[in-house]
């Protein structure tokens, strides 16, 4: 009786694909042998080679997709099926189908009337553009990916950080006075292993063909050294890496400047950098808020919970993250602060981006925002504000 179910199930599936009134099919209650694979979703998709059907494998903490032609995709449907899947939920403009297959070699076919009355648009079953080549030498080198292309995984969460920052950068730049710009400065505050200053140099110079000049600035001389020869050997004649500190980097001009997980007071300094090179874009992830906590004097509504470690540590944080972005908005730059990726690949994930303008600003009303602030939580100093007045040097 299963198998009976399950070729007419395959049978139901072959006539959707045939008719053209497939939306889509799920497999489920996975029983194989990798202890992480949860589920199979399958669609239409849209491709150079023409119509075919996208396979996304849904595992616990990482999806890998394949596609396939209709033959193939039925072969293997058939092939899934009570093997390592035991459960079907094909979608069709006619008709849904449930299958189930028990333990003991029963099964369960049901039809019921269909969820989808008309196919979806491709425009919402087109695969999302890659940004990034996982193919790229530069990932190879840094041991993102494997000699064959395939990202480590170990390597998932950094995969997703780097798809995740070009896309944003790209939509960043479509957005801002730069947007028709053939030449583009970059440079990147605290550039560490390059993994994102190699991903931005890619994007920009082989996918939007822009003649991008990137320069990585690190205090670490190795990193610095390694970064280079990558680049030399990716044929990346317009990026290089410099060794120095972010507060002494003598930055002339840059259209954008980046600054990712620089630590501390650091990111003060980069972003002051942005702002007196006139940067269009300033786009900083910060790390380590360790200036203000310190100087948080708890107000009394606030002392039963500020008293806990986390919470000021979060307090201090919000408290950090929020003054520089008033102090950019003071200094001609729109602003937003977001995440720009989930916590489970990554901790640092908050983005502070600064977009350059020339309207008027009421810095009085600005200064008056800032200044509540710091009287409220007793504090003193901030870095940024320091240098941005002159009272502190840039070191």
């Amino acid at each position: 009786m299963a198998l009976e179910n399950i070729k007419e199930f395959i049978n139901e599936f072959t006539q959707s694909l045939n008719k053209e009134t497939f939306v889509k099919m799920t497999l489920g209650n996975y029983r194989g042998t990798d202890e992480h694979l949860q589920k199979l979703l399958v669609r239409f998709v849209e491709t150079k080679k023409g119509m075919r059907l996208f396979f996304l494998y849904r595992y616990n903490t990482r999806d890998t997709a394949k596609n396939f032609d209709f033959a193939e995709s039925v072969k293997i449907i058939g092939e899934l099926l009570g093997k390592d899947f035991f459960s079907g939920h094909l979608f069709t403009i006619e008709n849904d189908f449930q299958l189930d297959i028990g333990k003991k070699g029963k099964s369960r076919l049901n039809a019921a009337k269909p969820t989808f009355k008309e196919k979806p648009t491709l425009e919402h079953n087109r695969e999302k553009q890659i940004l990034v080549n996982p193919k790229s030498f530069y990932l190879k080198a840094l041991g993102i990916t494997t000699d064959r292309g395939e990202v480590r995984d170990k390597q998932q969460d950094k995969w997703k950080q780097i798809n995740k920052f070009v896309e944003i950068l790209g939509s960043l730049f479509d957005k801002s006075e730069l947007k028709d710009r053939k030449e583009l400065k970059i440079v990147d505050m605290g550039s560490g292993k390059g993994y994102l200053t190699f991903a931005a140099y890619d994007y920009f110079k082989n996918t939007r063909k822009i003649d991008v000049k990137i320069t990585g600035v690190d205090t670490k001389e190795q990193l610095v050294a390694v970064g280079n020869d990558i680049a030399k050997a990716s044929e990346f004649d317009g990026l290089q890496f410099v060794h120095g500190f972010i507060g002494d980097f003598d930055l002339q001009n840059a259209d954008v400047l980046i600054a990712l997980h620089a630590c501390n007071t650091a990111t003060d300094d980069a972003i002051f950098k942005g702002i007196t090179a006139k940067a269009d874009l300033i786009v900083v992830a910060p790390c380590c808020h360790q200036e203000i906590r310190p100087q948080i004097k708890s107000p009394e509504f606030l002392r039963g919970i500020l008293r806990h470690g986390v919470m000021l540590e979060r307090e201090a944080e919000t408290l950090t993250d929020g003054l520089r972005a008033l102090l950019l908005q003071k200094s001609g730059y729109s602003t937003k602060l977001f995440e720009f990726i989930a916590t489970e690949h990554t901790p640092k994930n908050n983005m502070i981006v600064g977009t350059r303008h020339e309207r008027k600003v009421d810095v009085e009303k600005i200064d008056g925002q800032i200044q509540t602030i710091k009287d409220f939580y007793g504090i003193k100093g901030q870095r940024l504000e320091n240098l941005l007045s002159g009272s502190e040097a840039c070191v």
